[in-house]
């Protein structure tokens, strides 16, 4: 029997269930606004079920392993053996953990939950199709509606996801045993990351990327760090080189790469990861039914409240463009609630810090010294290598430094870039040193704890004011 459609109403309806989407739907409801969030897979999105949870644990799993193997300097002597499927198994228990988590917040808060794929039928009307034979959809009227559908794998002409052996991060994550050898195609974060993971749990990995370097966007020494950490563990880079077919040798998969001039390489591997990047959500939305309509590249723009061109419709997170980051798309929801409430809110993107969470970690935020003189300022940088660090040789990890820029006329920090072990954490102090418009002198008269790694970002404070204790000044 089909169930029949039926119709509902509510005040926000929000479209997707991840970071942005999920934390747009608790703030509105905690701002007394019937609110009603739809998901069509899982709620906790793409981030928690299938991307930003999964690979760290996954990482962390690599980390304790190569940690484990590789520690005889310091007279720890092992060789774990690494069980792929109890590490899934794992992953999938802090998966669901997290994933309950939201669901439960969301009631709690007096969210409405609807799963199904949610269409616009209107300026103020969705129709939801429930998954299921005969579990049929309903229509549900809106006076405000939050478009928080993220983002998918970028697929290349001939790698298909749908085709066995070429595989999305998506799929790779869900991996029960560790490759023997596995190419991989772009070298940006996600590629970045996967690769190294693989080459810690012992896979032979050989990286294809069209640039000329990993990391597109960050500075040349940032990523100089990470490339060569990547290959001391064996990860084998083809620079300058894009994929453009592969076959099935019946053991695994041959790929054929091709430069601008022509020429042709041949890598192999058990199967190929794609990591060419992320590319918005909108079109299954139906976005005409409400006289919208997503740019060239997909992404549906938005002003400062996070309202697209039409006024009572905001997106967040993915879809509303760069960056990809998940805590970007929570402040994205939390801004887009507050405003749909009536309350006074708006983004301010200069303190949005990234992480990558590489071997070592990449943190920034904010400003570059380039940026900063583009932008008219007149830069101090201040710099702290991790050799000179207590708590960086004390653990065995001193590759990388933390740099701090600011404006020389008024010492505001402007930002920083931080690689090398918890560059992740490290880099929040930075990212609230740019929000607060702190100075360097805030951040090198606060005392911090000894020995830390986070005195190496007091340290490149004082030795942008030419004052450092423990490093040259420059």
């Amino acid at each position: 029997m089909v169930v029949g459609d039926i119709s509902t109403g509510t005040d926000v309806a929000v479209v997707g269930g991840g970071p942005g989407g999920y934390v747009a739907a608790i703030r509105a409801a905690q701002r007394g606004l019937d609110t009603t969030l739809i998901e069509r897979d899982a709620f906790g999105g793409v981030c928690l079920n299938h991307g930003c949870i999964p690979s760290k644990a996954f990482i962390h799993g690599a980390d304790v392993a190569h940690a484990a193997r590789t520690a005889e300097d310091i007279g720890v002597h092992a060789d774990p053996a690494v069980d792929a499927g109890q590490m899934q198994s794992w992953k999938s228990d802090v998966v669901d953990q997290l994933t309950g988590g939201v669901e439960k917040l969301c009631k709690a808060n007096g969210v409405n939950l609807v799963s199904g794929t949610a269409t616009f039928a209107g300026e103020h009307k969705l129709r939801v199709a429930h998954g299921g034979q005969g579990q049929g959809s309903e229509s549900i009227e809106f006076e405000h509606a939050v478009v928080a559908t993220g983002s998918r794998p970028v697929e290349i002409p001939g790698f298909g996801f749908d085709e066995g052996p070429v595989l999305s991060s998506r799929d790779l994550l869900r991996m029960e045993r560790v490759p023997d050898e596995m190419v991989v195609v772009g070298a940006g974060y996600i590629g970045m990351e996967l690769s190294t993971m693989l080459a810690k749990l012992g896979t032979d990995v050989t990286v294809v990327e069209m640039l000329d370097d990993v990391l597109p966007g960050y500075e040349e020494d940032v990523k100089r760090v990470v490339r060569t950490r990547a290959e001391a563990l064996g990860v084998e880079f083809h620079f300058g080189e894009g994929a453009s077919e592969w076959s099935d040798d019946g053991d695994g998969v041959t790929v054929v790469t091709e430069t601008e001039d022509g020429a042709e390489s041949e890598y192999g591997g058990e199967a190929v990861l794609v990591a060419v990047g992320r590319e918005p959500v909108t079109d299954t939305l139906e976005l005409e039914s409400l006289g919208l309509e997503p740019n060239d590249d997909g992404f549906l723009e938005t002003d400062t409240e996070a309202r697209t061109d039409v006024d009572h419709v905001f997106a967040v997170g993915d879809v509303a463009g760069e960056p990809m980051l998940a805590h970007k798309a929570s402040k994205e929801g939390i801004v887009a609630a507050e405003v749909a409430a009536g309350e006074p809110a708006a983004l301010d993107y200069q303190a949005v810090p990234a992480a990558v969470f590489t071997d070592p970690e990449i943190g920034t935020v904010g400003m570059t010294e380039a940026e900063a003189e583009a932008e008219g300022f007149d830069p101090v940088v201040g710099q702290m290598p991790l050799r000179a660090s207590g708590r960086a040789l004390t653990m065995d990890d001193t590759d990388g430094f933390v740099r701090v820029v600011a404006d020389e006329e008024s010492g505001f920090v402007l930002g920083g870039q931080i690689v090398g072990p918890d560059a992740s954490e490290l880099v929040a102090e930075l990212a609230l040193a740019v929000e607060m418009g702190a100075t360097l002198e805030d951040v090198a008269s606060t005392i911090h704890t000894h020995p830390t790694l986070a005195e190496s970002v007091m340290e490149a404070a004082e030795n942008a004011m030419g004052q450092a204790i423990h490093t040259l000044n420059r």
